[in-house]
């Protein structure tokens, strides 16, 4: 043993400690439970990503879950067993909520997976260590759960000169810790080893309070040459805080909001250090934990290594738990412990203890009082805080008051309102207003983070808009040079433009003057009159000043387009209309006989139309008939897009059953614009495009009908086969109806080309 000097901590308090209930007897194993439960967040961080399916089977020892980030730690499976769901499962929280789990049905072989045991970790590299730990999903054991990879990985400023082992377990009733020192003195040193080969620090010290004799002696046993000193120090709670701890054995204070880092020391438990050997040594995964099953409501109080996952219940039916005696159950001890709402919730990584208390052993409070400001909350703070200042600015939510006063320095240890008079509840309000400013600090990273994406939003389209502005000036400048260009190789003469505006004026002024003419037809006032002949007298005017200036202007080069090329052109466009009229008869199939006589009477016309189109002179091309040529290619293109809409609109209406009056009005629009088409490519001077009839009469009502149900009937197979769970029958049945209808389709169809 060290006679190394220690030092004290302000505060603290020295409740009934109620160990001896558990440490008499040696640690016991726990029955192998036929169901594990195991959450996917057993630490501080993000949960685990299952990577195992409902069905499969998992040996003991096998990965089920992955970390899924750095501050994440994977889970693994306690035994050998087949997952049986995966979802949302009971949790131990005081909230009684669900978390997302994986559910094991153990194969009670404890059948292990093949493992990868070092013995030689003096040879690995401080990576291959650190992944090793992380590999076995090893986090805290006597705290919050934190990865226990990332706190050893993490490299502050200043070197850590000090590694701290904590065996202080200074919570009442809890005897987990002394009974691992105790019985697994070797393994704990093999872990300090591990951990002293990482950091290479200056120091190690052991920290055990002096109400543990036998775990001190345990480990002095078997210290041998190693240079670890065990430090003995006085009971007193809550000294196994880690920056308590720290301040006991270096003297030295951890600054607020600061790490044990900053001050050069690491701080891992005694259980965290045992998993560490376990990982490495013997290459297991953490599975398993030695838990305190204590409380005067349990026959047989003891400390049991139980598998994770493995249900409450169960744990205390082993120690024999009286139900009648039983008041509540209580996870972690009386000071930072928390009520479990019920027994259905597994044991987790950070399971150190079961309470089962009854009535008489840990009564009920009694109904808080107003505060006396007496000060014995301030007086036993461990952490030099003012409780009764924090309580007050708590009620106030008062957010930047609790800041300043280092609300967050508080570990939530009790000993305020262990000692409090008034029976104030000081923790749960502490509690309470630390969870509300995290939501504040969330909510506002969120809107900062929302606020500087709009602010690059903006930025972008800002710099988006400049860019097409830009583009449109330097498409503006280019036009404009453009048409300079043009204007300086070909000129337009004054006089042209002079003519031109001559005729814009005087087409509006008649526009003007017919409009108010119309309007006088409606509403006959003298006050539109006199509108009117004003408008007249500016009509007249306008016709006049073109008149003038038409007269005065030169005679056009262009030679006007002669009769001939009218009369040829009038002789296509009927001889087109006559042949579409004709062709229109003759697609009738059983002509009556005023439509026979219609039909011979259009062909002698045609003939006659065609003999003369023949014997018409063909004019030579002059330069005045070109500019022709593009207004009937407009008409062309005009009758083309007339005659596919008109097609369009009926075979919508087709497809929709409307009734056949429309569907008929619908084909004599189509008849029309066909033979507008006609006409146009008869009067285009490009050949006439050779035309196919084509059959587009509608479906007859049985056809239709017959589609019809050879359509609904393959949507109900494929219905029904989508359908996992559709019967045999109901299958045959509906693919016996598609059958048959296609059958009938296919005959009609057969008798119908006949």
């Amino acid at each position: 043993m060290s006679a190394r000097e220690f030092f004290d901590i302000p505060g603290g308090i020295h409740p009934d400690e109620r160990k001896t209930l558990s440490n008499r007897t040696a640690i016991q194993s726990a029955p192998l439970p036929k169901r594990l439960i195991l959450p996917l967040n057993q630490h501080i961080g993000t949960p685990a990503e299952p990577c195992v399916s409902v069905g499969q089977r998992v040996l003991k020892g096998q990965l089920i879950a992955e970390a899924t980030s750095a501050v994440s730690v994977p889970v693994h499976a306690p035994t050998s067993g087949t997952v049986s769901f995966i979802g949302a499962q009971p949790y131990p929280h005081v909230s009684g909520m669900l978390a997302p789990a994986v559910v094991i049905d153990s194969d009670g072989l404890d059948e292990w997976a093949p493992l990868q045991p070092c013995d030689h970790f003096h040879q690995l590299a401080a990576t291959e260590l650190l992944e090793k730990i992380r590999a076995a999903g090893v986090n805290g054991l006597g705290g919050a759960g934190f990865p226990t990879a990332v706190k050893l990985s993490a490299r502050p400023q200043q070197k850590i000169h000090t590694l701290i082992i904590n065996g202080t377990e200074c919570e009442p009733y809890i005897t987990a810790d002394d009974l691992l020192m105790r019985e697994k003195a070797a393994e704990l040193l093999s872990g300090i080893n591990i951990l002293a080969h990482l950091i290479q620090p200056e120091e190690v010290l052991i920290g055990i309070e002096d109400n543990k004799p036998e775990a001190a002696a345990a480990i002095l046993r078997l210290i041998g040459e190693r240079p670890y000193e065990v430090v003995v120090f006085p009971t007193k709670y809550p000294s196994g805080g880690e920056k308590q701890l720290i301040q006991i054995l270096t003297g030295r204070e951890v600054p607020s909001g600061g790490l044990p880092a900053d001050v050069g020391v690491l701080c891992q438990n005694v259980g965290t250090t045992v998993a560490i050997h376990d990982a490495v040594i013997l290459g297991r995964p953490l599975i398993s934990r030695i838990t305190t099953l204590t409380g005067e409501a349990l026959a047989r109080p003891m400390n049991v290594e139980c598998l994770l996952g493995t249900p409450v219940s169960e744990l205390l039916a082993f120690a024999g738990l009286q139900q009648d005696k039983l008041n509540r159950l209580i996870m972690g001890g009386p000071m930072m412990g928390f009520t479990l709402p019920a027994l259905d919730v597994p044991v987790i990584k950070t399971t150190n203890c079961l309470l089962a208390s009854t009535a008489a052993e840990l009564p009920a409070p009694p109904p808080a009082q107003p505060c006396i400001r007496c000060g014995d909350c301030a007086q036993v703070c461990p952490a030099s805080l003012l409780p009764q200042q924090l309580h007050f600015f708590a009620l106030g939510e008062q957010t930047d008051q609790l800041k300043a006063h280092q609300l967050f320095d508080c570990i939530e240890c009790g000993a305020c309102a262990y000692v409090c008079p008034s029976s104030i509840p000081l923790v749960q309000y502490y509690r309470a207003a630390k969870a509300g400013i995290r939501e504040q600090e969330q909510l506002q990273q969120k809107a900062d983070y929302s606020k500087q994406r709009f602010e690059f939003r903006q930025e972008r389209l800002r710099l988006a808009e400049e860019q097409k502005e830009a583009e449109r000036q330097a498409r503006a400048e280019r036009n404009a040079k453009a048409r300079a260009s043009q204007t300086d190789s070909s000129p337009v003469a004054p006089a042209d433009e002079q003519l031109k505006r001559l005729k814009i004026e005087a087409s509006m002024a008649q526009v003007a003057l017919k409009k108010a003419e119309k309007q006088l037809a409606q509403h006959d006032t003298d006050e539109l009159k006199a509108q009117i002949a004003q408008l007249r007298r500016a009509a007249e005017a306008a016709q006049l000043a073109l008149q003038q200036a038409q007269a005065n202007a030169p005679e056009p080069a262009a030679v006007p387009s002669s009769s001939a090329d009218d009369q040829l052109k009038k002789a296509r466009i009927e001889a087109a209309m006559l042949k579409a009229q004709v062709r229109k008869l003759e697609k009738v199939e059983s002509p009556n006989a005023e439509q026979q006589a219609q039909l011979e009477q259009m062909r002698s016309q045609l003939s006659s139309a065609e003999q003369a189109l023949g014997n018409s002179p063909t004019p030579a091309p002059t330069p005045a008939a070109t500019p022709a040529k593009p207004v009937v290619d407009a008409a062309l293109k005009k009758a083309k897009i007339e005659l596919a809409v008109k097609r369009a609109e009926l075979k919508k209406a087709e497809k929709a059953e409307l009734a056949e009056a429309e569907l008929q009005s619908l084909r004599a629009a189509v008849s029309v614009a066909e033979t507008a088409l006609h006409a146009a490519e008869a009067a285009s001077p490009k050949p006439a495009p050779e035309h196919v009839l084509v059959n587009k009469s509608g479906l007859d009502e049985q056809q239709r009908a017959l589609k019809t149900e050879v359509a609904f009937a393959r949507a109900d197979l494929r219905k029904l086969e989508r359908d996992g769970s559709a019967a045999a029958q109901a299958l045959d049945s509906a693919r016996t109806r598609l059958a048959e209808a296609e059958r009938q389709l296919a005959a009609y169809q057969e008798q119908s080309a006949c």
